[in-house]
């Protein structure tokens, strides 16, 4: 049976759960009825999601948390674009407003954007009448306690990944289900299995994750600390800490896929190919214009990538010196700005843009949080030659970053393709997700 006939004979049954919904009217949820609040998941939080499981319902209120799309908040966000320089025949709208928005997945089937954020929630965008703005902002399974969903991606046949701080679950059919709070939802990882508990961090905790061309999943797993301890090696080489994982889609046959990477929140697969690209960021306190942050590709299984040797392309931490890194190390093939905090990427494989962009990167600058001159808070486009060595790598967006103020004005998170072809960046620092077009006419 499938999860959509599953869950219509459920709703068929009767004695199904009423749900008070606090006296809240349509748009907003009563005082009483909130997401929990962060931190370990009760036994409470894993009692829903076995429900789900089964197909059950948890009776959480289907009064669900939504987000206004208009007023004062979405006009500052809609002024604040008119600074964002792009180059001719592009332009950039607000597409929604959602708070601490990251990493997105956009559905397969009803186009839905997904988005995570490094909090408790999952939002759900949609555009129900195509006019490329968002209708609606809502909550996404309310009957589940997350913690740090930052990573969101699909599988070819429609299941949502969602890769939290430590553990991994799969919506099966989230465009079907999202609209109500109950979910039909599988753990992939259990609570505590993606790393073990005594490595838990608030830092570096952001997962991000990609369905391969081999069916599996890969997720990065940023290891916690500026540079390591040696005492720490061992261990994080064996778990894939400080490096990327894979597995089967059910959480069998885990692997270690790459090594030496010290906290990537950005990983793509370019089309046509088995090579996973991915941006690391580099090592802090070593001043301003050093090390530089990376764009790596990995062609293969069992690479190394220099970290904690080096701490960002050429430049060797102090910390291991006097330690010889590993032999056939891969060196990034883009050295970035120094402290911009590349994040997300993908490959451009829409057609509204110019043919040069096919086949593109294009990933976000985050931007700096120590550096004495702000940079990044910027989308940069890296064009690769046929046999994917790099072309040119250049700002495409860019004007968040006030360079009068050194104010930010928004911090690019992500970056994602709908499928008209036009490109979705987030902000979670503005709380929006933005939209660029193209129009060879303008």
């Amino acid at each position: 049976m499938t999860a959509s006939a599953a869950w219509a004979q459920q709703q068929a049954q009767p004695g199904r759960t009423t749900t008070n919904t606090g006296g809240a009217t349509p748009g907003e949820v009563a005082p009483n009825i909130r997401p929990p609040p962060g931190g370990p998941l009760p036994q409470a939080g894993q009692g829903n999601l076995d429900r789900l499981q089964q197909f059950r319902t948890t009776g959480t209120s289907a009064q669900m948390e939504t987000v206004p799309q208009e007023g004062r908040r979405a006009d500052a966000l809609r002024r604040n674009l008119e600074r964002i320089k792009l180059p001719e025949g592009f332009r950039i709208d607000l597409f929604a407003v959602v708070p601490d928005a990251r990493h997105m997945a956009v559905g397969t089937s009803s186009g839905v954007v997904f988005v995570g954020t490094r909090k408790q929630r999952v939002w759900a965008v949609t555009d129900r009448d195509r006019d490329r703005v968002a209708d609606e902002v809502k909550v996404f399974a309310p009957s589940i306690q997350f913690s740090v969903p930052n990573g969101l991606c699909f599988t070819p046949d429609g299941f949502l990944q969602v890769v939290e701080h430590n553990r991994v679950l799969s919506f099966p059919a989230a465009e079907f289900f999202y609209e109500g709070p109950d979910v039909a939802a599988e753990p992939v990882v259990a609570q505590g299995q993606l790393i073990p508990a005594s490595e838990e961090s608030f830092n570096h905790g952001a997962r991000v994750c990609r369905v391969g061309p081999d069916n599996k999943l890969y997720i990065s797993l940023g290891q916690p600390f500026n540079v390591p301890a040696a005492a720490k090696l061992e261990l994080f080489n064996r778990v894939g800490i400080g490096g990327i994982i894979r597995m089967d889609r059910d959480g069998k046959n885990r692997e270690v896929y790459a090594r030496g990477i010290r906290n990537s929140v950005g990983i793509a697969f370019r089309p046509g190919s088995n090579e996973l690209w991915f941006t690391d960021n580099q090592v802090d306190g070593m001043g301003d214009d050093q090390p530089p942050g990376e764009i790596n590709r990995s062609t293969g299984p069992n690479q190394h990538f220099g970290f904690p040797w080096y701490g960002g392309g050429s430049v060797r931490t102090k910390e291991f010196a006097n330690s010889n890194p590993p032999p056939e190390t891969v060196p990034p093939v883009v050295e970035t700005t120094p402290h911009a905090a590349d994040l997300g990427l993908t490959f451009y494989d829409g057609r509204m843009f110019p043919e040069e962009y096919r086949g593109a990167i294009l990933s976000a600058q985050h931007g700096s949080w120590n550096r004495t001159t702000p940079v990044g808070a910027r989308v940069m486009v890296t064009f690769l030659n046929q046999d994917g060595t790099v072309r040119e790598h250049k700002p495409f967006a860019e004007g968040w970053l006030d360079e009068e103020t050194n104010e930010y004005l928004g911090r690019p998170v992500d970056v994602a393709v709908l499928r008209d072809g036009s490109v979705l960046v987030s902000d979670d620092m503005a709380g929006a997700i933005y939209r660029i077009s193209y129009d060879r006419r303008r």
